[in-house]
Parts: structure tokens; C-alpha cells; sequence
């Protein structure tokens, strides 16, 4: 939304006039629900907790129907819902209702959630212009008359944003308009809670063919939807609906019960370790998430992570567990405990069985043992040339470097067991 020092597309802002308006404490006690337009909301400065208690509230200016200010500058606004927290900006019109509280005998103002001026297309924000007064400074006078009509203003080249932060503040606003954020398209029977930055919950459906999680099941099986950052390849003009996309959104948390997910494709699909051959074995190949019509559960984003501070994590399946990647599989652990009556290592038709370490062991140095002893006999062989014994040269080499390597290898033996895996 365009705007300027002086407020929204050039009229002076709300809070330049607030000194000059009575406060609510000497308002009439009314008790019908009134609109105002937010010129300020409380926001404490760091490590000031003297006030907390103002935290969520908000200054408002009551307007007309014909969006004129009256000069009354109610103020402080409290929030209605203590389990729902939504700030409105400064510039969104909500609705105000005085009520009697406990601690509160005269009665107090609260607020509800901002009114939607242009309808279910501008997510981000609703903030309106003052229509007080004529504008200070030129601008473009469609802007303004687009506005007041609920057409969401599209701030042309070097125009000023709107400064969200009111005059008397003691920090300037965090918040920074985006005009290129969607709404999502609701369909019929929805529940949804969004976000001003793309981020959103929707109870849903199944509700044949309007979207891409419908081609499956019938009308009216519940969806749940949770979603954080839109597709960053949607376009800018953030008046435009948009749906859900599992593949695209940052961050996505999909938990369906009859639907495909029919855009969601794993980061490796291959699945070789439950195949022999052409032929699956031991369990069935998974069926991808895109081809599933069961209730699942599906995740996604850039990184997920899976941490117990405390206590386990826990991972089981009726079928298998697959994990899979396109790189490597890394583990790291003080124990590591692979139980099971058929496992292989290098692929599902593995058919060589591992050896015992210790049995393994015993053998060699069993069969190391006999080979020295034979040896040791092999020393003694003699020839008889001229009738007296002569010791056989080219045996006797040959034992002499038989046996030292037999007994070298008798005396390592153990070595060749490994410290850190075990098998059964």
C-alpha cells in the first residue's frame, strides 16, 4: 500500500492527532460493539516487563460507516480471546465491545480479529487510509479511491511503503507490507487459519476435482493441512488464490486419509533394497506417497529433524522401514544392535553368510597350531648320502620360514576379530 510520512497514500496519520482526542476512560458507556481503526499497538521495550499486562493491546479511532473519523481516540483496547493471540496492524479496522470483568467494575474495551476490508484477498494486510483529510502531499488519486473501494493497491515505482509504526512509538515496526503473498482457495466446508506470510492451517476435504489432493476417495474425507512459506514461484500479484503444493512450499505437513498426494515424489524412489532381480521379495515394494490412497502421513521441507532431548525415537512398521538417499546413509552410536533372523548386507539376493569371529578364530589356530607342530617334525628329516645322516637343506629352509610365519600368525591371531561388530 502506498504511503508517505504523513500516512497512507499522502493523508496524515491517525497518531499525529491522538494528543488532540479525549480518551475512552470519558466515553460514554455505550456498550454496542463499534468499529475503530488501529493507529497504534503496544509493544514493550526489551527487558521492560513493568507492563506487560498492556501486552496485545491496542489504540483505535472510531470511524463511521463512511470510514470519517469522529475524533475519538479509544485507548487501551484489550484482546477478547486469551487463546487466540492476532495483532492487528496499524491501519486495520476491527470491532470493539465494552464488558464488565472482575477486575475491570467500570467495564474495559476488547477487540476482535481484523475485518476483512477486501475480502479473503489480501492476506497480509487489511490497512486502510485515513479519509480525514486531503492529502498533504500528491499522489495519484486512483490509489486512494481504489482502496476505499477494496481493491488492493499495487505501489508503483519509487512510491513510499506504508510505515507501520506509529508516531509516538518507542520501536519502529517489524512488520514490512508484502503484496505478493496468496491467499489460499477455500472450498466448500473449510476451516482455515492463515498466517500473514504464507503460513497456514486447513481442515479440509476431499472435494472432487477442484484440487490436487481430490483424485482419490469421496467427498468429505478430512484432510489436515499445515503448511509454512508458499511456493517461492508464485507470482507476485498476491490478490490471487492459490492451493496448497507439497512439492514447492517450504515447509508442509500433509495428514490425509483417503487422498493422493499425487505431486509428492521422495528424494530417491528406487527402492532396489526390496527387490531380488526384476522381482520383489521378503515385502512388498512401498507404494510412493503420490500412489498411496491410505491415510498417511507426509513431510517436507528442505531439512527435516527428528531430536529427543530425553528419550528415544522411535520408528516401526507393520511391513518394513525404508530409508533411503541419493548419497550415503551415516550412523553414529556408543551401541549399534541389528537383530533379525535374515540379514544382508549389499543387497536383498546377498547369499554369502558373514563368519563367527571367535569360531573363525578358534579354527585358525587350531589348524595354525598343527601346521607349526608339523613343521617342527619337518626339522628332523635327514638324508643319508654315505650312509650317515645328513639334514635335508632345501626342507629345512623351506620349515624354517613356514614355521616363523605360522607362529607369527599363531601369536596375532586375535587381531583379526573386530572390536566394535558382533554377530550371534
Amino acid at each position: 500500500m502506498g504511503a508517505n510520512k504523513y500516512g497512507s497514500f499522502g493523508f496524515p496519520s491517525m497518531v499525529n492527532r491522538a494528543s488532540n482526542k479525549k480518551s475512552s476512560r470519558k466515553s460514554s458507556n455505550n456498550n454496542n460493539p463499534i468499529i475503530v481503526r488501529v493507529v497504534d499497538t503496544y509493544s514493550p521495550l526489551e527487558g521492560d516487563s513493568s507492563q506487560n499486562y498492556l501486552i496485545g493491546t491496542i489504540s483505535g479511532e472510531q470511524v463511521t460507516k463512511n470510514n470519517v473519523p469522529t475524533n475519538r481516540l479509544i485507548s487501551p483496547i484489550y484482546p477478547k480471546d486469551p487463546y487466540k493471540t492476532i495483532i492487528p496492524l496499524i491501519g486495520e479496522f476491527v470491532q470493539i465491545t465494552r464488558v464488565i470483568t472482575p477486575n475491570f467494575a467500570s467495564g474495559r474495551w476488547v477487540y476482535e480479529s481484523p475485518i476483512a476490508l477486501y475480502g479473503l484477498t489480501s492476506i497480509n494486510s487489511n490497512s486502510s487510509p485515513s479519509a480525514y483529510t486531503s492529502p498533504t502531499t500528491p499522489t495519484p488519486p486512483k490509489n486512494y479511491a481504489q482502496a476505499f473501494d477494496g481493491i488492493i493497491n499495487i505501489v508503483p515505482e519509487g512510491d513510499f511503503e506504508l510505515n507501520y509504526s506509529s508516531a509516538d512509538s518507542l520501536k519502529p515496526s517489524t512488520f514490512v507490507e508484502q503484496g505478493n503473498i496468496h491467499p489460499l482457495l477455500p472450498f466448500e466446508g473449510d476451516v482455515i487459519y492463515e498466517g500473514r506470510w504464507g503460513n497456514s492451517i486447513r481442515f479440509g476435504s476431499t472435494t472432487k476435482p477442484k484440487n490436487n489432493w481430490s483424485t482419490s476417495g469421496n467427498n468429505g474425507d478430512p484432510i489436515l493441512i499445515l503448511k509454512n512459506g508458499q511456493d517461492p514461484n508464485a507470482n507476485d500479484f498476491g490478490s490471487e488464490f492459490i492451493i496448497e503444493n507439497i512439492k514447492n512450499d517450504l515447509s508442509s505437513i500433509y495428514l490425509t486419509s483417503t487422498q493422493q498426494l499425487k505431486d509428492f515424489t521422495l528424494a530417491n524412489e528406487n527402492f532396489y533394497s526390496y527387490q531380488l532381480g526384476a522381482k520383489p521379495t521378503i515385502t512388498p515394494v512401498p507404494e510412493t506417497p503420490a500412489s498411496y490412497k491410505n491415510s498417511q502421513i507426509a513431510l517436507n521441507s528442505n531439512r527435516i529433524v527428528l531430536n529427543a532431548n530425553s528419550d528415544s525415537v522411535l520408528i516401526s512398521g507393520q511391513k518394513s522401514v525404508g530409508i533411503s538417499s541419493n548419497l550415503s546413509i551415516n550412523m553414529e552410536s556408543k551401541h549399534m544392535v541389528f537383530s533379525g533372523n535374515d540379514i544382508r548386507l549389499g543387497s536383498i539376493d546377498a547369499k554369502h553368510p558373514i563368519l563367527k569371529g571367535d569360531k573363525t578364530v578358534d579354527m585358525l589356530k587350531t589348524i595354525l597350531k598343527e601346521l607349526i607342530n608339523i613343521s617342527i617334525s619337518l626339522k628332523t628329516v635327514t638324508d643319508w648320502p654315505s650312509g650317515s645322516p645328513t639334514p635335508n637343506s632345501v626342507v629345512l629352509n623351506a620349515v624354517n620360514n613356514a614355521l616363523d610365519k605360522f607362529e607369527n600368525e599363531y601369536n596375532n591371531i586375535n587381531n583379526i576379530k573386530s572390536t566394535f561388530v558382533k554377530t550371534t
